[in-house]
């Protein structure tokens, strides 16, 4: 009964996918011309989004082509490789083995492992959600076409020397989160992909999501692509399926994932307080990730997201708390990030989340420039928006062919709205010639462009007076 009631509960906190008053109908247009001007100089031939404010999906849409061979338009109802926006998925269920006194976070791997080496002794599970057990990244012999048993490609690793003492540092591990699903096996009695079906999945009613086949017909599948210098081929289809990216899912179904991620009926109040707080090292120190979510700020508004990529395929999600929304992005190419796409979109429905518009300028100190002589340059930006509490600036040279020869930045530039500051940088050339200086603003860790300008200024380098001999 209490499983009938805790669907039923969840059921009830879905997401209308209904229109609603929110957002207006011009919004919708905007984001629809950014986002398809935004895929042609990404390459991106299909991508569909889904907007969730305040509880409900305001915007589910598809574009571009999901199938270039089968000229089949992208739609809400796309079935993508979501690669590791799964991470969050493990994570859940290993919160729901806690939920249910099956486990603890700091319990010892070993526990739970046949075979752990020594060096492994210290590693807890809460150490593999966050990235802090110090296991590498993957194993020294992925082969993506043969489709090993978890367990075997985990006991690869055990020779594999750790990279730094577990909770001393942080390093992205998808070895840990296979980790994971092998002890959520372990512990639950089932296949790991099983038993996140059955207690997550299916309450949560994402009756698209499933684990990736190359063998199975699946409706609605992407293709996945990636662009070359002679135009869009295929991108390599593994077959492989490991956990930390493992499922096909849509944009309908991610927002269904949102909502349960809004309820405290299958995951407690409790356990997502664990998913999003900071980890904690062994200095005290902390870092931007929680079990299976990157946990930080933009614009000084709380961020959740992760983002994924797999061959012929990209992902992103985005959750800001603060502002009730949530943003997920799914594209079928395999060159260029989401991110700074899914937060310009996330600007147009939260204005708080509205990148501040930056007005750049260069200026060089003197009439001119000689070889081996530094130059000064100065560069100005304001902020002519609102406040922008973490940007970096930089500065970059390029020569006649558009080559850039010198590259020099700022980091952790906090502006207030309407504040102009000025910055000096020095550059010395070592070949003469003529120079341009370019001047760019980004958000925090360069996610996303918030301004830039070429040729704000111009250098013509002297080669000098020639020696006397």
């Amino acid at each position: 009964m209490k499983a009938l009631n805790t669907q039923i509960l969840v059921s009830a906190v879905l997401l209308s996918f209904s229109a609603a008053v929110w957002p207006q109908k011009a919004t919708s247009e905007q984001v629809d011309a950014y986002v398809k001007e935004r895929m042609q100089g990404m390459h991106i031939p299909g991508l569909s989004l889904a907007v969730v404010k305040d509880g409900q999906v305001i915007k589910a849409s598809g574009y571009g082509i999901a199938n270039l061979e089968t000229n089949t338009p992208a739609t809400p109802e796309t079935m993508y490789k979501t690669a590791s926006l799964s991470k969050s998925v493990i994570a859940a269920a290993i919160l729901l083995l806690v939920q249910d006194g099956k486990l603890r976070l700091d319990d010892k791997v070993s526990e739970y492992l046949d075979g752990t080496p020594t060096s492994w002794q210290e590693i807890t599970i809460r150490h593999l959600l966050t990235h802090t057990s110090g296991i590498v990244r993957d194993p020294a012999d992925y082969h993506p076409y043969e489709d090993k048993p978890i367990a075997e490609i985990v006991q690869s690793v055990y020779p594999v020397p750790l990279v730094f003492q577990p909770g001393e540092k942080w390093l992205y591990s998808n070895v840990g989160y296979y980790v994971l699903a092998e002890i959520i096996s372990k512990v639950s009695g089932e296949a790991w992909d099983k038993f996140i079906a059955e207690r997550l999945f299916a309450p949560g009613e994402m009756k698209s999501t499933r684990t990736t086949s190359t063998t199975a017909i699946v409706s609605y599948r992407a293709a996945g692509y990636h662009w070359t210098e002679s135009g869009m081929v295929n991108a390599e289809n593994w077959i492989a399926v490991r956990p930390s990216g493992a499922f096909l899912s849509t944009v309908t179904d991610q927002a269904k994932w949102d909502a349960l991620l809004d309820s405290d009926n299958i995951l407690s109040a409790e356990s997502h307080k664990l998913m999003w707080t900071p980890a904690i090292l062994n200095d005290k120190s902390t870092v931007d990730y929680g079990f299976g979510w990157y946990v930080d700020s933009f614009l000084g508004r709380a961020r959740i997201h992760h983002d994924g990529q797999f061959p012929g395929f990209r992902a992103d999600y985005e959750r800001f708390p603060d502002d009730k929304l949530a943003v997920i992005v799914l594209a079928n190419s395999d060159d260029a990030g989401l991110e700074s796409l899914a937060l310009k979109i996330a600007g147009f429905y939260a204005p708080r989340l509205a990148a501040p518009p930056f007005v750049l300028g260069a200026r060089v100190a003197g009439e001119g420039a000689i070889v081996g002589r530094p130059v000064e340059i100065q560069i100005t930006a304001k902020d002519d928006g609102q406040a922008d509490p973490d940007s970096l600036l930089e500065m970059e040279i390029w020569d006649a062919a558009g080559k850039a020869v010198y590259k020099e930045n700022k980091a952790n530039e906090s502006f207030a709205a309407g504040q102009e500051r000025t910055y000096g940088f020095t550059w010395t050339p070592v070949k003469s010639g003529v120079y341009t200086v370019n001047v760019g603003a980004y958000g925090p860790k360069w996610v996303m462009s918030l301004a830039w300008k070429e040729k704000a200024a111009v250098i013509e380098v002297a080669s000098g007076p020639t020696p006397v001999k």
